[in-house]
């Protein structure tokens, strides 16, 4: 199985790329000209990075790692998608800003990064890509400086149990089975001409916090919110700036949830 998904997800994300950077979802005019990429809920988070080391795993093509570059990080980005990664790379020249990037899947990470980092820092819709939480909380704890922090945004598994619509419950929250289904377009850009099968997997906010027990890390901060910060999803509508909810459910559901964690040896 880990084979059949890894080759299945990456031609989906290496498809996606050439859209991504012409939609006017990831707004690279604004960037190109100086835009932080980064939320609200991340940079609270964040805080002062200044001369910090990062690793940010599932990067996609950079933009957020860049913007943490830009805040004075010193970075590094990992992802599986040749074409994401080449993107990264060449954005980062065309910007001169210094980054490093690994073409790799997180679970192989430690194979190709022998650095340890202040933050280990993923965000919004990375491990549904994956199946093995265990192995995932293992990398991150893995790359952590002693007295470093794992700083994880994600969209709530609460949202991953609606249909597409937001009319029914179609997922099982306790999900242990792949889902494998045949997905047109992207989030970024609905029309995007691509039609591919995924499998993802479903993570309930429990299976989350084990992991990371598992692996030897300390949960610090816990929080939900009742809004996504991006306008990904189908009829979500802004209640406030920067802020969406679907538009059936407002403040019915929680969208997003953070998390911190430190090494408990620190």
């Amino acid at each position: 199985m880990e084979e059949k998904y890894l080759e299945l997800n990456k031609n989906n994300w290496n498809n996606r790329v050439s859209g991504h950077l012409a939609s006017d979802f990831y707004r690279m005019e604004a960037f190109h000209a100086g835009e932080n990429s980064l939320k609200e809920i991340e940079l609270a988070l964040l805080g002062d990075i200044q001369g910090k080391s990062v690793l940010h795993l599932q990067c996609h093509f950079g933009q957020d790692t860049l913007s943490m570059a830009r805040m004075g990080a010193k970075v590094t980005g990992v992802d599986f998608s040749e074409k994401a990664i080449e993107a990264a790379q060449e954005l980062a020249r065309e910007l001169s800003i210094k980054a490093n990037f690994h073409c790799c899947d997180v679970y192989r990470a430690p194979q190709f990064i022998t650095e340890k980092f202040d933050i280990v820092y993923t965000t919004y819709g990375t491990i549904g890509w994956l199946p093995d939480l265990d192995r995932w909380a293992q990398v991150v704890s893995h790359f952590l400086k002693p007295n470093g922090k794992f700083i994880f945004v994600e969209f709530h598994p609460v949202v991953w149990m609606f249909d597409d619509d937001f009319n029914q419950l179609a997922y099982n929250y306790f999900q242990d089975e792949p889902i494998v289904e045949e997905v047109s377009g992207s989030y970024a850009d609905k029309s995007m001409q691509i039609t591919d099968t995924t499998i993802t997997w479903n993570h309930g906010l429990s299976e989350v916090y084990q992991a990371l027990q598992n692996a030897g890390l300390s949960i610090d901060h816990f929080s939900e919110y009742p809004f996504s910060p991006y306008d990904c999803l189908k009829d979500l509508i802004e209640v406030e700036p920067n802020r969406f909810q679907v538009k059936q459910l407002v403040n019915k559901i929680p969208m997003v949830y953070a998390l911190t964690a430190h090494p408990k040896n620190d």
